[in-house]
């Protein structure tokens, strides 16, 4: 990589070993307002080698050669200042511009299984699924671009009880009747009467109650009755059209081969149970079958069961999610399996990982550990601090919040542009509309709960979607006007020469890109790519506000400073992108 911290970090480090035998200590690099690298390591260190953190860092330093970087000088109470030369950075970016990853690693490939999204079928997905869409979404990206295979699992809702009570409604109004209809037009409102029918649970001509026969629609559901799987498998293709006009305005990369739904694990959950009974960790408690992994108990200070199958013979959640966690290790060969789900679902996940690590699921028969994450996402909120929801109380449904978004952003564009026509207005309406609502969930630590305001999100100033694009329309209208092309002004390799500071200062903030991308990959944090877009936009301005770009009189200068724009799109451009974000050509 080439920031200063990453090519840093080595040379410190060894110089440590170097001056007190001790290999592998953690430099500790921060930034400084007194220089571009500060390396803490001494403080820490003194007491462990028996001197004071002033002499620790003068070892340290006698030991370090930078000579090639830039200059070094012991500080305070034993701080390293680090300051980079002009000279180093100019190769740096030199190296940057010629490189098409921008700096950014190709790691030691890993399979990772990714489960995300996750809608049920026969019901619209609401505001509760936007978190999950799209910070899983980010992370598929990212961790590809690292060099990672990622396996998209959309562990879709599409088994289980609620079907016999929807199958059962869609044959009692008959399937060329308007209300089945509903279930292509209308999926929540066809779900919300096949509910009633269930509640009301009248008694049919026959004395049999309506819930009774639903349930038992499971049953012909669970035995593959012909008339019952045509249904189902109808529900399940309309479904799937409705996620593609979803995703497809979301720009999220899920596709039908991506599907890994709950129906899929049905034919493995008996054996599951059986081995975990073979294995000595279910066992019966009032009728059903459960595990009772160590470390968890409840209020009552009791063990709190995992139940994998219910007294009624059932399966619910926690079976399928065993089976689809040794599914992932033993059919799809996962190195690491992320779960971007709910936070509210961390106790159930805690729980099966230990039943899966109990069963031996989460090794391999080389030995090695399978390390299952849960991403845990948090809450949407109103200006009320609740979860997000209509004015008459339901879930927000997320075709009707991606509609108003993109319907506030033309209003946006229509102010801004208004000389561009109908279809051009509409196509940049889109991009800004999405790309706000993405970037307010993705510029928030993932766990943690943000207040939906489209005002702000919308915002062409500040922390927002439509900031960052922006700037990569203005910079691509310098380009425009100087009838140049961006790609061909770095392949021409340039010198590039950093004397005012704030030149300085933006090709040190390009130079980091790898190294965030990198930490987003490790770390599973999108938000730290945002908020790395947004310092570098604002470096930009700063550079492009102290100097002329186009019309510097040097002509050297005016290459120099067109080889930091052209690199600055690139990276604007390939960061949005990860973070799923589309950067238009004009707003």
């Amino acid at each position: 990589m080439l920031d200063p911290a990453s090519v840093l970090s080595d040379r410190v480090s060894a110089a440590i070993d170097a001056a007190f035998d001790l290999p592998g200590q953690d430099p500790v690099l921060r930034p400084s307002q007194f220089a571009d690298v500060q390396a803490n390591a001494a403080l820490a260190l003194a007491k462990k080698v028996g001197v004071n953190p002033r002499e620790a860092a003068a070892r340290i330093l006698a030991n370090l050669d930078l000579s090639d970087v830039g200059d070094v000088e012991v500080s305070g109470p034993g701080f390293l200042n680090i300051t980079v030369s002009p000279e180093w950075i100019q190769r740096q970016v030199a190296v940057l511009a010629a490189d098409p990853r921008l700096g950014v690693p190709t790691q030691p490939s890993r399979v990772i299984p990714i489960d995300y999204s996750a809608p049920n079928v026969a019901k619209e997905m609401h505001v509760g699924h936007l978190r999950t869409t799209i910070v899983g979404d980010s992370l598929a990206r990212t961790l590809e671009r690292l060099g990672h295979r990622v396996i998209r699992q959309n562990h879709i809702g599409d088994w289980g009880t609620p079907f016999g009570m929807l199958i059962e409604h869609y044959l009692e109004v008959g399937g060329d009747s308007p209300e089945a209809d509903l279930l292509r037009t209308d999926p929540n409102a066809f779900y919300q009467a096949a509910r009633a029918k269930f509640e009301a649970d009248e008694t049919g001509p026959d004395g049999i109650g309506w819930a009774a026969r639903a349930r038992e629609r499971v049953v012909r559901l669970q035995a593959k009755d012909p008339e019952t799987i045509q249904i189902w498998l109808g529900m399940i293709g309309h479904s799937k059209e409705y996620f593609h006009r979803i995703y497809d305005e979301l720009a999220v990369t899920l596709t039908d081969d991506d599907l890994a739904g709950e129906s899929m694990y049905d034919p493995m959950l008996a054996d599951v149970c059986d081995e975990l009974v073979a294995k000595g960790l279910a066992v019966e408690s009032d009728g059903a079958l459960c595990v009772f992994p160590d470390g968890f108990t409840g209020r009552d200070d009791k063990p709190l069961p995992l139940i994998v199958r219910k007294s009624d013979g059932g399966y619910g959640y926690a079976t399928t999610d065993l089976a689809a966690i040794r599914y992932r290790v033993r059919e799809l060969g996962a190195d690491e399996i992320l779960y971007v789900v709910g936070a509210s679902q961390n106790l159930h996940f805690r729980m099966v990982y230990a039943t899966a690590e109990a069963a031996g699921w989460l090794t391999r028969d080389d030995g090695s550990r399978v390390t299952p994450i849960h991403v845990q996402i948090g809450s949407v909120l109103g200006d009320d601090g609740k979860i997000l929801r209509t004015r008459a109380g339901a879930p927000l449904r997320l075709a009707a919040l991606i509609r108003e978004g993109v319907e506030k952003a033309a209003s946006v564009v229509d102010a801004s542009r208004p000389d561009l026509d109908d279809v051009e207005r509409a196509r940049i309406a889109r991009m800004v509309g999405v790309g706000a609502v993405k970037y307010a969930d993705l510029s928030v630590a993932h766990d943690t709960d943000y207040v939906f305001d489209f005002d702000r999100m919308l915002a062409l100033t500040g922390n927002t979607g439509p900031y960052l694009q922006y700037a990569t329309a203005r910079i691509r209208s310098i380009f425009r006007r100087a009838d140049l092309d961006p790609a061909a002004v770095l392949a021409a390799g340039a010198p590039v020469r950093v004397a005012e500071p704030s030149e300085r200062a933006l090709a040190l903030a390009l130079l980091g890109y790898g190294a965030v991308v990198a930490e987003v990959g490790d770390q599973l944090v999108p938000h730290r790519l945002a908020g790395y877009l947004f310092e570098l936009a604002q470096a930009f301005t700063s550079f492009y506000d102290a100097c002329p770009v186009l019309t510097a009189e040097d002509t050297a200068v005016r290459e120099s400073r067109l080889v930091l724009t052209a690199a600055t799109l690139q990276v604007l451009v390939d960061g949005l992108g990860l973070l799923g974000i589309d950067a238009p050509e004009q707003m």
